[in-house]
């Protein structure tokens, strides 16, 4: 299904439309999961909307973001992580895209140079300040990730908020006046205390949390034995490829990083 991004309603309507309806940054899904999420009358959400925001056109069908203050009948909150997961990718991406423009709109209600109530602006996805005419769009924090590898052997780590038994990648964001490849550089070393060389590009993937933007390598491990950086890495090590410890799922980037790059090695087609 095809995505066409757009923040003004075409004419005309579609008939029903894809509503990522949300509570307190939770999205909202049937409760019967045997209707499943569908595309519906978007009326009576519209009109109980504190917030809502036209996102494009998904095959034809319209979507719109919605921020509700509680759940309708037949409707439960979940969170946005593992209702994304519970989605099929295209809805799981739009379900995390509506989340980031809504958090937007919350968050900038008020200019952030005077203050100045905003308002919204016609024609494009911003808000604007009557006063002074700042002019805020939705926000991106741009992060690297970074699979460590050398012969055989992948270097993973662990966060003290993973899940129990979960390695990954490492990660960090980028900081003001970096390029994507300084911050690999800067972030390996801070983390793990190793040098590295050889960076490929892997992919990207936006991650609405609240609104990361994802941007994954893998890097040759050239030197330096790992040190973790006190406070942000509880655990990191060397593992073999084939015995790895528990990684990301692939609805994460890191999950397909580590094992796309797994099956490369395991392939002869890397180094």
């Amino acid at each position: 299904m095809t995505f066409i991004p757009a923040s003004q309603p075409a004419e005309p309507a579609s008939p029903h439309a894809w509503c990522f309806a949300f509570v307190q940054r939770e999205l909202l899904l049937p409760d019967a999961p045997a209707a499943g999420f569908q595309p519906l009358d978007v009326s009576p959400f519209l009109a109980q909307a504190t917030a809502r925001h036209y996102l494009g056109r998904l095959a034809e069908v319209d979507c719109w973001a919605v921020s509700l203050p509680e759940p309708p009948p037949g409707w439960q909150p979940r969170p946005l992580r593992s209702a994304m997961q519970s989605l099929v990718p295209v809805l799981g991406a739009l379900a995390g895209r509506a989340a980031q423009v809504l958090e937007w709109d919350r968050s900038h209600r008020f200019c952030g140079v005077c203050g100045t109530p905003t308002a919204l602006q016609a024609g494009e996805r911003a808000r604007i300040c009557p006063a002074c005419q700042h002019t805020a769009y939705p926000r991106l924090s741009p992060a690297m990730m970074a699979l460590v590898w050398r012969p055989g052997e992948l270097l993973l780590a662990r966060s003290p908020h993973y899940a129990a038994g979960m390695y990954s990648a490492l990660a960090g964001f980028v900081e003001a006046g970096e390029s994507l490849e300084d911050c690999v550089h800067r972030e390996v070393a801070e983390e793990v205390a190793v040098t590295v060389q050889d960076l490929r590009y892997y992919g990207s993937q936006s991650w609405p949390f609240p609104h990361s933007l994802m941007v994954a390598f893998t890097a040759r491990w050239v030197g330096g034995e790992i040190v973790p950086q006190p406070g942000e890495i509880e655990h990191a090590q060397w593992f073999a490829i084939d015995a790895l410890p528990g990684i990301p799922p692939r609805f994460s980037i890191a999950g397909h990083l580590i094992r796309d790059t797994v099956a490369a090695m395991q392939a002869g087609s890397w180094g």
